[in-house]
């Protein structure tokens, strides 16, 4: 018995170490320590005559995460062979599996001969082959083999895809596969032919090599291929290169992307030769980065750059109509912010001069709280800088504007302070001052330096209550008044940052509602509203929000479709609905005292687990100052349906109801099982300027899974029935 168990472990040893080299990714490739427990199981265990040790009957190894399976194991000790018959499974935590109906190797099992062999990658992509041998320990060499990472029947019946060859060498170190004489074949018909050609096995993220190809077709671009080839350039850094070619272009795509030990950078462009601007270099670029710094601060910034302005439009490219370049620094404490800034705009609006629009802006911000014991409540000392460029200069009229450049520069203090008094009133004190100054350059009618020192003052009062139902469901209701005083001392100023205004409830208690401190109101006011919120045990929740504010003086620096012109705002009016079905509806309007609407919005949203429909409808009243003559009403709608766990459809239309037609359309329809992945799609762009004409858009996608490709969260089972 003593000599038994001595054997036992020999066998162990022997052959089941080895096959952790056999099975194991190639970062952990080295034969594990013999040290780690280990143990062995089987019917019946004994030793011949001939000092041959035999295992036999449901044997069983173990050691660490790999498991062995075989019926019978022979270990002759002279020899140093292993005779092992199965069937054969050797697994490791689901990555590698290994299946053989008999195996001969030597004792280390770094060379040997498994027939009938099988051997699945990730429990997704298998290579099946009459023979498989073991060389070196690093190579498995397998005969006569298919890969497929498709379902494959009992009855004989071909997979969807699989690739035939005769001989694929797996290297377990590189993690690469590489097939001679091969054959892609699809429902078993031939369709290409490679020589030889070498892909990644699926444990393998990142390997140099093609990509999934498309097909696009265009109607101002002709039908073309994009290949893109994927290139690691170490651990930390890759290049992709895709070459586009069609009838009418010549297309190079590039995406460099490096990982630093402290942030990461990313670039994406395209250089091209077409038939649309004949003789002409094209493209683009865009950048974007983040570092972490010393001190808790941290550097971002984002470039963007096109060679023209329809660039983006012909190449269905991101829709931009202006491109903002920005390189920020910033730091955010618990008691501070920081943050400075320096941003490029390049518009590629046709109604648009791009030497008379602020082209180059830079910006600084900071501000600091703190929590004085005397006074109690908190205090926020801020001071903000801001400058702006033209590249266009004055023509000498006296009113002429368009080389303006402008410097402000701000500081403010603010104090506030909350209280809880009787019948649960909250009361909320705001008391603070800002200094600005401005300068205004390049300019015949603001050419003079403008100081000035604007108090504030503002008291809140909220009465929060809430009521629960009988069915479970709770209310709350919080009527809220404000009544608020400002005095914007100094002389006319530009207000060139806060052209446009949104009303909405991120701004209702606001002491000024301009999106920047270049402008301010003026005056007395007083704001009243409500909150009313509802919320059910079933799912079911509703919000709803209505203000409006009044005001001593009227100020015409707000536009007409602000709803803040005149003494008395137009009424704000915003809610949503969120049932227990995933249906949610949610809407904001401005409502003045002849009961129209100057700008209304109502967003819808429904989600089911086979669909999902999201839809915008939005209506802008004409504004001349806002650079809108006409009235703007537009609809948006984007859904999609899985009409089978493989089979799904999506749309999308974007329709101006204003001018009776549609903007943009898009259909596309997807095919997705364990091992395929087909995506066709037709978008259709109506819209013309004098740069970009309407254009149609079909693509084209086919992958594989299996080689290193994300084929998503969702799981198919396809079954072998013959219905």
């Amino acid at each position: 018995m003593p000599k038994t168990g001595k054997l036992r472990r020999a066998l162990l040893l022997s052959a089941v170490l080895p096959w952790l080299a056999l099975t194991a990714p190639a970062q952990t490739a080295a034969l594990p320590d013999p040290a780690q427990p280990a143990m062995l199981v089987a019917d019946q265990v004994f030793i011949t005559p001939d000092r041959t040790l035999v295992a036999e009957g449901n044997v069983e190894a173990f050691q660490g995460d790999i498991r062995l399976r075989a019926q019978k194991i022979t270990f002759d000790q002279t020899t140093g062979t292993l005779q092992i018959e199965g069937p054969i499974r050797i697994d490791q935590q689901g990555d590698i599996t290994i299946l053989a109906t008999a195996a001969e190797l030597d004792r280390d099992l770094r060379n040997g001969l498994l027939t009938g062999a099988r051997m699945v990658f990730q429990q997704q992509l298998q290579l099946a082959s009459l023979q498989m041998t073991r060389v070196s320990g690093r190579y498995t060499q397998l005969y006569k083999t298919a890969v497929t990472s498709c379902h494959v029947c009992e009855d004989g019946r071909p997979p969807l895809w699989q690739i035939r060859a005769e001989r694929v060498t797996h290297d377990q170190q590189a993690r690469q596969l590489y097939f001679e004489s091969a054959q892609l074949r699809v429902l078993d018909v031939p369709v290409f032919y490679f020589p030889a050609i070498r892909l990644p096995d699926p444990s393998l993220e990142r390997a140099s090599g093609f990509l999934v190809p498309s097909i696009r077709s265009t109607s101002n671009l002709g039908t073309g291929v994009k290949a893109p080839y994927f290139f690691t350039l170490g651990p930390h850094r890759d290049l992709t290169l895709a070459p586009y070619i069609s009838s009418s272009t010549q297309t190079l795509d590039v995406r460099y992307r490096q990982a630093f030990r402290r942030g990461r950078i990313e670039f994406n462009g395209a250089y091209t030769r077409d038939d649309l601007f004949s003789g002409e270099d094209r493209g683009y670029i865009f950048g974007e980065g983040q570092f972490d710094l010393p001190r808790d601060f941290r550097f971002t910034f984002d470039v963007k750059a096109v060679s023209d302005d329809a660039y983006l439009e012909d190449y269905g490219l991101p829709e931009l109509d202006r491109l903002r370049s920005e390189a920020v620094l910033s730091r955010a404490k618990r008691d501070s912010l920081f943050r400075a800034s320096l941003t490029h705009y390049k518009t590629l609006r046709t109604s648009e001069e791009q030497a008379n629009i602020p082209s180059g802006i830079a910006e600084a911000f900071y501000q600091t709280r703190h929590h004085p014991a005397l006074t109690g409540g908190e205090l926020r000392l801020t001071l903000q800088g801001h400058g702006h460029r033209r590249s266009s200069s004055i023509d000498g009229t006296a009113t002429d504007s368009n080389g303006r450049d402008l410097a402000r520069l701000t500081a403010d203090i603010d104090w506030r302070r909350s209280w809880r008094l009787g019948y649960g009133i909250l009361a909320e004190w705001e008391l603070g001052a800002a200094a600005d100054a401005f300068r205004a350059y390049d300019d015949s009618f603001f050419n003079e330096e403008v100081t000035r020192l604007t108090p504030r003052t503002a008291l809140t009062l909220r009465l929060p209550m809430s009521r629960r139902e009988a069915g479970g469901a709770t209310q709350y209701l919080e009527p809220i008044l404000q009544l608020g005083w400002r005095d914007e001392g100094g002389g006319s100023v530009v207000t060139e940052e806060s052209r446009f205004v949104e009303f909405d409830q991120g701004n209702l208690l606001s002491l000024s509602r301009f999106p920047s401190t270049d402008a301010r109101e003026d005056g007395l006011t007083l704001v009243y509203g409500a909150n009313w919120a509802r919320y059910a045990p079933t799912g079911w929740q509703a919000y709803a929000t209505v203000g409006q504010v009044l005001r001593s003086d009227g100020d015409d620096r707000f536009t007409k479709s602000s709803g803040l012109s005149g003494t008395s705002s137009d009424f704000l009016l915003a809610g949503q609905i969120k049932f227990g079905d995933g249906l949610a509806l949610s809407t904001r309007g401005l409502l003045n005292g002849s009961l129209n609407f100057s700008k209304a919005e109502l967003r819808g949203d429904w989600r089911t687990s086979r669909s999902s429909l999201s839809g915008t409808y939005l209506w802008l009243g004409t504004d001349p100052d806002e650079d809108r003559a006409e009235e703007s009403s537009e609809l948006w709608v984007d859904g999609s349906y899985d009409f089978t766990p493989s089979w799904s459809a999506s749309a999308r239309l974007r329709y101006d109801i204003s001018d009776a037609r549609a903007t943009r359309a898009g259909l596309g329809v997807a095919y997705s099982n364990e091992c395929v992945t087909v995506d066709l799609s037709v978008n259709r762009r109506y819209t013309s300027t004098t740069s970009v004409e309407p254009t149609t858009d079909f693509g084209f996608t086919i992958s594989l899974s299996g080689f290193s490709v994300k084929s998503g969260s969702k799981q198919y089972r396809r079954s072998c029935s013959k219905t």
